[in-house]
């Protein structure tokens, strides 16, 4: 016991001042929000679009687009384009509350960061936040680094965010993958048996839209035909960050502004 407690006072505080101080820092692997130079892409060039391995980027070519709810933030499109005019930068800050808001191009459509909960909604759930993690479907990438953010290193139930284990329990479902035919009715019925209000927060390209499977048989294309979506937190699978940065937003604990110290403009 006493060596426990030693080795805890020398490794001393472990969770993150964020979001009152920097964001701890991201390797420098990290592929966080990508950005189109329209401006540099050739006439006619569809290279990025062909190398898309999710149709993620839009046209027409003179004026591409990218759709952050289809990316896997592989960098295929990165590495295909001959004069470099997308990239993916360090900023973890990805979450939205609308579909059409995760389509963005170089040009006046620029991410809209999630807005806050309003009246009622925020009085009930502002300080105290219930989530039931259903995986539908996952890998277990968006299921781990959701898991990861009950751990000392990122202690999200300091802000009053916690998992539970049923649905009657909980506030809002926290949905991975790309839900599976056979996974279909078990989300709905976990979602049913909530009590109102409640909230959906579809974390992951696969919940989004299907992800890499999307349009196969067996799949469902994501969450949206099955239960109403509140929040979408893309990423194939998003950092804890920013899972942690759009629950925050959604409980009005972070303005538009806020969360991006550290992050490099864009």
């Amino acid at each position: 016991m006493f060596r426990i407690l030693a080795e805890r006072l020398r490794q001393g505080h472990r969770t993150p001042a964020y979001p009152d101080g920097p964001p701890p820092p991201l390797p420098d692997r990290f592929r966080g929000r990508p950005v189109l130079d329209a401006g540099r892409c050739p006439s006619g060039c569809t290279k990025c679009a062909e190398a898309c391995p999710t149709g993620a980027i839009l046209g027409p070519p003179d004026r591409p687009r990218v759709d952050l709810g289809r990316c896997l933030f592989c960098a295929d499109c990165v590495e295909a384009c001959p004069e470099g005019a997308i990239r993916h930068e360090q900023d973890h800050r990805l979450a939205v509350r609308g579909r059409d808001d995760l389509i963005v191009d170089g040009g006046a459509r620029t991410l809209a960061l999630a807005a806050a909960l309003e009246g009622r909604m925020l009085g009930l759930f502002g300080r105290s936040l219930r989530l039931r993690q259903v995986s539908a479907g996952g890998c277990n990438a968006c299921e781990s680094d959701s898991a990861v953010l009950q751990t000392v290193g990122w202690d999200m139930a300091r802000f009053g965010i916690q998992f539970v284990a049923s649905p009657r329990h909980a506030d809002a479902l926290l949905v991975t993958g790309a839900v599976s035919l056979a996974m279909r009715g078990p989300l709905r019925a976990a979602y049913d048996a909530m009590p109102g209000p409640k909230l959906v927060v579809a974390v992951g390209a696969c919940a989004i839209s299907g992800g890499p499977y999307a349009g196969g048989p067996e799949q469902c294309d994501g969450a949206s035909g099955t239960v109403p979506i509140d929040v979408f937190i893309p990423g194939c699978p998003p950092h804890p960050l920013t899972i942690l940065d759009g629950l925050l937003r959604l409980l009005g604990r972070l303005g538009p502004d806020d969360g991006d110290r550290g992050a490099p403009e864009p």
